[in-house]
């Protein structure tokens, strides 16, 4: 019982985690929309590059990480996710408007995230089910 606590807690923690490089590598669609602010070659054009490109590889070593402790697919199929993030920066950083149907668009995203994630974990109790009665 000990063993699959803690597996749960570190399966958690690989979730926490995935969730956070995601909103990360949403933040660097923010430095792309800044960077259409400013004229081309620019200081600031360059600096907002600099920044995406850095939240980039950032996100590119987290997510190598998260991927050794989560299934691919269950980890790919939560990069859904970055649509609510990109409303969610949107409405705080760039004043716009959430309208209904963006919302309700989310919404079907996130609902599509749980559901393939509480298949993945159906899934993934069968199997150990499987394995159990054969050992």
């Amino acid at each position: 019982m000990g063993k699959s606590s803690s597996g749960r807690g570190s399966r958690a923690r690989a979730l926490l985690a995935l969730h956070a490089m995601l909103a990360l590598y949403s933040l660097s669609s923010v430095c792309a929309k800044l960077a259409a602010g400013f004229d081309f070659m620019s200081v600031g054009f360059v600096g907002c590059y600099a920044g995406m490109i850095a939240l980039l590889g950032i996100y590119a070593i987290g997510w190598q990480q998260v991927i050794k402790r989560l299934p691919l697919t269950f980890a790919y199929a939560n990069k859904a996710v970055t649509v609510a993030w990109g409303i969610v920066w949107g409405m705080l950083l760039f004043n716009e408007r959430v309208s209904p149907l963006k919302l309700l668009g989310a919404l079907i995203v996130l609902a599509g995230v749980v559901l393939f994630s509480l298949a993945e974990k159906d899934e993934g109790e069968d199997a150990t089910i499987g394995r159990d009665a054969d050992e």
